[in-house]
């Protein structure tokens, strides 16, 4: 980061950490742009997709969240210039305090963004469903919420920090079922197939 720029600063790597930006209907590149321009770690996550006109189909590149992308900065000291840069609405966050997005939630972005053929769509709200670990594949480890398209098992991953979610597609041969917790305990996980009978035991608790 050189010295000169506005968002220079002496800092712990420990005090850098990831937001969530609002922005600006159709200006999440431009803002993109700026922040990059001024030092700043910021991640758009763009899913490619194809367009078609009367006369040609092109492939673009568009934000997975209309309106959001993430920085990571220190908040104390960068929080007003980021604020200040053209297009930013605000941080999200509960009342006035922004909301810190963990760094597993980054990464599965990442990950989502790079299997653009898996992407059905994005959600803001988390439907009902059985909670699964993914054991296989580009998504293993993700967790969410699978929920059955006609013939077709797709898997919510839901941003609880932001709340958005995004709907994949997905074998069911790679899905674990997580009873109770996001995160499985000893004897709480089972087979996805197998999971009714222990389902309906749990609501009788």
């Amino acid at each position: 980061m050189a010295p000169n720029s506005k968002f220079y600063c002496m800092t712990d790597v420990d005090d850098l950490k990831w937001y969530a930006l609002y922005v600006r209907s159709r200006y999440e590149k431009r803002v993109h742009q700026l922040l990059l321009e001024q030092n700043v770690v910021s991640f758009l996550p763009l899913l490619d997709t194809w367009k078609q006109w009367s006369d040609r189909k092109k492939k673009v590149s568009e934000p997975l969240f209309r309106s959001y992308l993430f920085v990571n900065i220190a908040m104390r000291k960068d929080k007003i210039a980021v604020l200040d840069t053209e297009g930013v609405v605000k941080f999200i966050g509960i009342g006035k305090t922004p909301s810190v997005i963990f760094q597993r939630d980054i990464d599965w972005l990442k990950q989502l963004v790079r299997e653009p053929d898996a992407v059905h769509r994005t959600v803001d709200s988390l439907p009902p469903g059985q909670r699964v670990r993914v054991l296989a594949g580009p998504f293993k480890d993700f967790e969410g919420v699978v929920v059955r398209q006609g013939r077709e098992s797709r898997l919510v991953v839901f941003f609880e920090s932001i709340m958005q979610g995004v709907e994949v597609t997905i074998s069911p041969d790679v899905l674990l079922a997580v009873a109770g917790a996001p995160l499985p305990v000893h004897g709480s996980e089972l087979l996805l197939g197998e999971c009714s009978a222990i389902e309906r035991q749990l609501l009788r608790l």
